[in-house]
């Protein structure tokens, strides 16, 4: 019996009543293409059994279909990583790319200089780029954009930042945790981060900006940590209380991981929380919901996140401008 000939994108295009391209990009989930029709393209391809040769589209548009993920690895003793929202904001870039027909390649510690980026791109290992946390590389990133490569971070830019950011608002973080602190009737703030990141420094700014309309007076001492850890963190709050003569009576920490440090350290100095002091963290892991007492957190969503590094990349990708975005935050008010 005779083999039936398998149907052609042109055969595609003539049922569907669209131009061969448009089949073409709807079968390589294009932004090009509207929502309507690619899934009426798809469905007609689905209908007649038309499969795409993968291999085949990657040689025609000179992609592999690989996406590159660099971690902030520098900013983490012994590339340690202590706060699990980064493992959160790689599961959703991996979901969104999943759902983008791309593979995703993580880069090792050692790729974190532009060198070793144009490598990975010179050589066909990947497209482009998605950098979680820009840390203190932003000079580095954006020299890699300025030539031209497709890169796409998570972090927090200016005006004159030349890459594409997907970030939190995070002032809008700070102001809300300094509004929650206020209406608890605190007033001797203590921020915990190291501002150097311009992230962290957005939200002990947003903080302060709280603190400016209040008839209250109030007072933010800082503590810089100089290590992304529950460990560091903790023992740089031993080390304050032991200094201070007053301690705070509201913190404000950079994330979850360290405002569950220094709940620790109020304990082990007869402190109680939150009856003593209140406690705001940032990033709503899953264990601030768990740990006693249960944290009080600004959240940011790092699915959101991932679905806009990913659509932003692939837009760059099919020669479309990239669009920086900042995402929500809003207040988790739980028992600190």
């Amino acid at each position: 019996m005779p083999v039936k000939p398998a149907i052609t994108m042109d055969e595609i295009a003539r049922l569907a009543k669209v131009s061969k391209p448009t089949v073409s990009r709807a079968l390589s989930d294009s932004p090009l293409v509207n929502p309507a029709t690619k899934q009426h393209v798809l469905a007609v391809a689905k209908t007649h059994g038309y499969s795409v040769n993968r291999n085949a589209q990657n040689l025609r548009n000179k992609r592999i279909n690989t996406i590159a993920v660099s971690l902030d690895f520098l900013s983490h003793k012994k590339n340690h990583i202590s706060d699990p929202f980064i493992f959160d904001l790689l599961a959703g870039v991996s979901e969104a790319l999943g759902e983008a027909n791309q593979d995703l390649l993580l880069c090792a510690p050692i790729h974190n200089d532009t060198d070793a980026f144009r490598q990975i791109l010179s050589s066909k290992v990947a497209d482009g780029f998605i950098v979680l946390g820009q840390g203190h590389r932003e000079s580095m990133l954006g020299e890699f954009a300025q030539h031209g490569a497709p890169i796409v971070v998570w972090g927090a830019g200016t005006d004159k930042t030349p890459y594409c950011v997907i970030g939190s608002d995070n002032f809008m973080g700070g102001q809300l945790a300094g509004e929650y602190f206020l209406k608890k009737g605190r007033s001797r703030f203590l921020f915990a981060g190291d501002t150097t990141f311009r992230e962290i420094f957005l939200r002990r700014a947003g903080l302060e900006r709280a603190t400016e309309d209040s008839e209250k007076e109030v007072t933010i001492d800082n503590i810089a940590l100089s290590h992304f850890s529950f460990e560091s963190a903790f023992d740089a709050a031993s080390n304050y209380l032991k200094a201070i003569a007053e301690p705070p009576d509201a913190l404000f920490a950079y994330n979850d991981t360290a405002a569950m440090a220094f709940i620790k350290a109020f304990r082990d100095n007869g402190l109680k929380v939150p009856e003593d002091i209140s406690v705001v963290g940032y990033n709503d892991i899953p264990s601030a919901a768990y740990f006693s007492p249960s944290v009080t957190t600004i959240r940011q969503d790092p699915y959101q996140a991932g679905e806009l590094l990913v659509s932003n990349l692939m837009r760059m990708l099919e020669g479309i401008p990239p669009e920086s975005a900042t995402i929500k935050t809003e207040l988790i008010v739980r028992e600190t």
